[in-house]
C-alpha cells in the first residue's frame, strides 16, 4: 500500500502510539506521520504509507487549522489540561471587544517561544524529557505565522478560537501567552486539528473504524499521484519519462520552481526543482507509478 491516510486521532494516545496501532493492523507496513499531536489533542493526523513516506518533508511544511478551547484563570506547567496546576488567579471581566484587542497581537508574523513540554530537540535532548525531570531551559524564539485567528465564542471563563497557522506554531504557547496578557493565566482545555493543508476531517477515518474493518483503509487511501495537489504538474513525454525513471539529469522545458513530474497516464514519477539554464534537480524519485 502506497499513499496517504487521513486519521481522526482520538484523545489519549500519542501520535506515535496511533502509528504503532495502525502499523500492527497493516502487518508492519512502512508508515510515517506528518505532524505530532499531543495526547490531549484530537483530529487530523496524516499518515504516509510505503512510497508516500518520501513525501513526509513536503507535508510537514503545510499550514494547520485548529479549534481550541482555552480555560482562563488556571495556569499549568505544560500549558494544557494534562499538566500540573502551578497558579490560579481571578479572571477579569471580559468582553469580545477586549479579547479582540489582545488577540490582535497574535496575528501575522512574529516570534514565538516554544513550550518546555514539546518534542523540540535542544542540545540533543527533547524538551519534554527535560521538563519531566523538573529542568527548565532557555528556548530560542522561532518565526511563526498566524494567517487567521478567529474568536468563535466566549463562554464564562472559556475562550473558543479557530487558528490557521504555519508549521511550528504551538497552540499551547498561544493559550499561555494570552493568559499572561490578561493577567489571569490560561491553559488549553480542548484542542482539535481540523486540517493539515488540503487534508481535512471530511477525509479522515477514526481509529475505531480502522480496527473494526482494516479494508476501509485501502478504500480511503489517497494515492501518491494525488498527494501534493498544490504543486504544479508537468506531463513528461515518453522519452523524458524514461530518463526520469533512470534518474538522468537533463534540462526540462518547464516552469521554474518545484514540480510534480508525471507520465502521460498521470502517474507521479518524481518531484523535482527546475532552474533556468540548469539540469533539473530531483527532490524525490518514486520506485514505480502508483496504481492506487
Amino acid at each position: 500500500m502506497d499513499g496517504l491516510l487521513v486519521v481522526d486521532k482520538p484523545e489519549g494516545p500519542t501520535s506515535f502510539e496511533v502509528v504503532r496501532k495502525i502499523r500492527r493492523l497493516l502487518k508492519g507496513a512502512k508508515l510515517g506521520h506528518t505532524g505530532t499531536l499531543d495526547p490531549l489533542a484530537t483530529g487530523v493526523l496524516v499518515l504516509c504509507l510505503g512510497e508516500a513516506c518520501k513525501l513526509v518533508p513536503f507535508l510537514t511544511e503545510l499550514d494547520k487549522v485548529y479549534a481550541v478551547h482555552i480555560a482562563l484563570g488556571v495556569e499549568t506547567d505544560s500549558y494544557d489540561a494534562q499538566g500540573k496546576v502551578v497558579q490560579t488567579r481571578p479572571v477579569p471581566l471580559l468582553t469580545p471587544a477586549l479579547l479582540e484587542t489582545h488577540l490582535s497581537a497574535f496575528r501575522g508574523s512574529f516570534l514565538q517561544v516554544p513550550p518546555m513540554h514539546s518534542a523540540i530537540r535542544q542540545n540533543g535532548q527533547r524538551l519534554y524529557a527535560l521538563a519531566r525531570r523538573g529542568i527548565e531551559t532557555e528556548r530560542q524564539a522561532r518565526p511563526v505565522v498566524v494567517h487567521r485567528l478567529q474568536l468563535e465564542a466566549l463562554e464564562g471563563e472559556v475562550v473558543e478560537l479557530v487558528v490557521h497557522c504555519s508549521k511550528g506554531f504551538f497552540i499551547r504557547s498561544l493559550a499561555h501567552e494570552l493568559g499572561q496578557r490578561l493577567g489571569c493565566g490560561a491553559h488549553v482545555k480542548h484542542l482539535r486539528r481540523l486540517a493539515i493543508g488540503p487534508f481535512g476531517l471530511e477525509q479522515a477515518l477514526s481509529l475505531s473504524a480502522m480496527e473494526a474493518d482494516v479494508a476501509c483503509m485501502e478504500e480511503r487511501l489517497i494515492s501518491v499521484d494525488k498527494a501534493l495537489p498544490w504543486l504544479p504538474a508537468h506531463v513528461l513525454t515518453a522519452e523524458e519519462a524514461q530518463r526520469v525513471r533512470h534518474g538522468a539529469r537533463f534540462e526540462l522545458q518547464a516552469s521554474v520552481g518545484r514540480l510534480r513530474l508525471v507520465d502521460e497516464e498521470g502517474h507521479l514519477l518524481a518531484l523535482a526543482e527546475v532552474r533556468n539554464g540548469e539540469p533539473l534537480r530531483y527532490l524525490r524519485v518514486f520506485l514505480s507509478p502508483s496504481s492506487v
